[in-house]
């Protein structure tokens, strides 16, 4: 049997569904060809949902989730990769398919990997993880649109959570007027630290939205939300302007109509981070690293937990009631 370690597990058989950390063995990774000493793990909206068993999320048990880690390369079949090299992956089947990145090892395609750019550490790295990722997605879909810090302030829903405090640090640093919406008026002092000129009650953001169109307010939108909030933005969006959508929190569901598309030129746009190629991966990785490095947000709003307490960081962002990034410590 190869050497034991941490990991935390889901479980769904007769005894019902039961999750916890337990000691595991190599066996029970797949196969893959690059083994990586985890260190630090993020935290994730989809992983809050992997732990539970109406998430829809993990299709088979036992399973390890958690969609985005970072670490050590110590046995590599992958010419590309070599024991010592840091490495970092988000996306694609991990903690979803492919067991995941709560465990103190794991086993994956080098295909998936991306080397830890200088400038960031592997806790940098896993406090922007998939969330400051998407963030870095849609603000390269705004700019390829257009959109410049002349046009207008740009608003950022959710932006106490993960990709909305991740947004509102980058646009902050590349000179945008951002405003932050929140549904946690504590967290004002907060977000103005991330870089928000500006925060707004969800009900601040979409006044002024009934009909077709309302007041033209928002050069952008950053939206890791969905739902309704979404048709009552995209009415209030700028001639030309566009939202770039990444989340469902709020619902999958937006009912609007053709109006602002078709009398606005406003642009919907859909942001994925699981199948980002690879050489698009590489770059915004890279950006991440330097220019649009999200400091603010990763000096003010992160929280490091312990592999043991992974549960009460899942139920806290389950419960929307998380500030910025939570990240899980695997190094003993």
């Amino acid at each position: 049997m190869e050497k034991q370690f941490r990991a935390f597990r889901v479980h769904q058989d007769e005894q019902g569904f039961r999750s916890g950390v337990e000691l595991i063995d190599g066996s029970a990774l797949p196969d893959a060809d690059v083994t990586v000493s985890v260190h630090y793990s993020g935290v994730n909206y989809k992983d809050g949902l992997a732990s539970t068993p109406e998430g829809k999320i993990v299709k088979r048990y036992p399973f390890i989730p958690g969609i985005d880690l970072a670490g050590e390369v110590t046995e590599s079949r992958d010419a590309r990769f070599r024991p010592g090299d840091l490495v970092l992956c988000t996306g694609y089947g991990l903690g979803v398919t492919h067991e995941g990145g709560f465990a103190e090892v794991a086993r994956l395609p080098g295909d998936w990997l991306v080397r830890l750019p200088q400038g960031l550490t592997a806790r940098e790295a896993m406090a922007i993880g998939t969330a400051g990722f998407t963030a870095a997605l849609s603000v390269r879909r705004l700019l390829a649109g257009g959109l410049e810090p002349g046009h207008g302030p740009v608003l950022v829903l959710g932006a106490t959570g993960g990709v909305g405090s991740m947004a509102v640090a980058i646009l902050s640093r590349l000179g945008f007027d951002v405003t932050g919406v929140t549904g946690k008026p504590e967290a004002r002092e907060k977000l103005s630290a991330f870089g928000a000129a500006d925060v707004l009650s969800r009900e601040e953001a979409v006044s002024g939205a009934k009909g077709v169109l309302g007041k033209e307010r928002w050069a952008a939108v950053v939206d890791p939300v969905g739902g309704a909030v979404t048709a009552d933005l995209l009415k209030a969006v700028k001639y030309g302007g566009s939202v770039a959508l990444s989340g469902l929190t709020a619902g999958g569901e937006v009912a609007t109509s053709v109006y602002p598309f078709i009398l606005r030129g406003v642009n919907l746009l859909g942001i994925d981070s699981v199948f980002c190629p690879m050489p698009l991966r590489l770059k915004l990785w890279e950006l991440l690293a330097g220019a649009w490095k999200p400091e603010p947000a990763l000096l003010e709003g992160v929280t490091e937990f312990p592999l043991e307490r992974l549960p009460e960081a899942l139920s806290t962002v389950l419960a929307g009631k998380a500030v910025g990034r939570q990240v899980i410590s695997l190094s003993n």
